[in-house]
């Protein structure tokens, strides 16, 4: 059983929406369709939709369901149960597999639809929900969650994950068929030729002042507050520092009231996005709840000097001291030091840019589109055998 096949991603979050996962999803789908594939997205209703709503689809490709803004977080929607919407679905135009990217009530629905179906369903796991609940204050439900996680990836052929590292801890914790899916990084949009310095003294910053960056959702769970107390200490080493937040999210506002003398330069796409990262000299990444953080490999192919805890994107891309530096998980110390290290001694970061933007440049989506090829492909052809 050879030859293109049809492919299902359900997903509750995906293009317009703005985010790692989405992105993600949006390289995998277009490479899979370069390659000769069907694939059709199923996705919740987002707020950019009501000039379709009176259609079922936005076109061939894309199904609309039902979705639910999550509370505190209006921009990121829950898919509610669709499985009626996924049996006339799939019964009209029945795909060869099911991926399903999310783990809510819509990716539920999807796993039951495709068993009773007969449709051999993959999984995803691209987001630590389980870890997000301490952050919301609920962390008494984290036990719950991963209950949850487990059961619902078990029911389905495999899972795959960002990093070796979350594989083995999957695995200890009873999750099977647990397979690696590494990121790329488009390393020529995500150019330091894109440099500006326009754009540093709008900031106000010379050319040899540091200017570090963060880019995210500002929520809790990605510890941007951190960020902020390691920049403090930058200033204390060299007066000139200067911190960029690119993002935006429930905490934006608190920030800014908060903070005045940073930069807020809310959400940024595409090439304007791709100038601020350039024009900055180093990344402060301070999550500890990634599966991966694919901001780690956009900075790295800027040409920024990464500031990371030792996990997921920067553990695997990273070699400390040489193309970033790498800081023991919950050291929030050594998190600060080393930020502070850097701008007192800023003649060490050109040949670490060098050397993180040759890195990135080797790490890009066709390769990992090939690899998700591979992984559905060889699995129904395991299967047809």
């Amino acid at each position: 059983m050879t030859g293109p096949r049809r492919v299902c991603v359900v997903t509750e979050t995906y293009p317009p929406e703005i985010n790692g996962v989405a992105l993600t999803l949006a390289h995998l789908v277009g490479g899979l369709r370069a390659r000769g594939h069907s694939v059709s997205v199923v996705r919740p209703r987002q707020p950019g939709d009501e000039r379709v709503l009176a259609h079922r689809h936005l076109d061939d490709d894309v199904t609309l369901v039902a979705g639910v803004a999550l509370p505190g977080y209006e921009e990121v929607r829950a898919g509610l149960p669709a499985s009626g919407t996924l049996w006339r679905l799939w019964t009209r135009r029945r795909p060869d597999a099911v991926y399903v990217a999310t783990e809510g009530p819509l990716g539920w629905s999807a796993v039951r639809t495709a068993e009773r179906l007969g449709v051999p369903a993959f999984s995803g796991l691209h987001t630590k929900f389980a870890e997000y609940a301490r952050h919301y204050r609920v962390g008494w439900l984290a036990p719950a969650i991963r209950r949850y996680l487990c059961r619902l990836h078990n029911r389905t052929r495999g899972t795959l994950v960002a990093s070796a590292e979350l594989g083995d801890q999957l695995r200890a914790a009873g999750f099977r068929n647990v397979s690696v899916l590494g990121r790329g990084v488009d390393s020529e949009r995500f150019d330091p030729a894109r440099r500006s310095l326009a754009l540093r003294a709008s900031w106000r910053a010379g050319e040899g002042d540091p200017v570090a960056l963060y880019v995210g959702r500002l929520a809790p769970e990605k510890n941007v507050p951190l960020a902020i107390e390691a920049y403090r200490a930058m200033r204390r080493a060299h007066s000139g520092s200067r911190l960029v937040i690119v993002g935006d999210g429930p905490a934006r506002r608190p920030l800014e009231r908060a903070h005045p003398d940073l930069v807020f330069c809310g959400m940024r796409t595409g090439d304007q996005l791709a100038a601020h990262y350039a024009s900055a000299d180093l990344f402060l990444f301070p999550s500890e709840t990634e599966t991966f953080g694919n901001v780690t490999l956009e900075a790295m192919a800027s040409g920024l000097v990464v500031v990371a805890y030792d996990y997921a994107a920067a553990h695997t891309h990273i070699a400390h001291g040489e193309s970033g530096v790498l800081v023991p998980r919950g050291d929030t110390s050594a998190f600060v030091e080393s930020a502070a290290a850097l701008a007192r001694w800023p003649d060490c970061l050109p040949p670490m840019r060098r050397r993180a933007r040759e890195h990135a440049a080797s790490v890009d989506w066709s390769g990992v589109v090939e690899q998700f090829e591979a992984f559905l492909t060889g699995a129904l052809e395991a299967q047809w055998r």
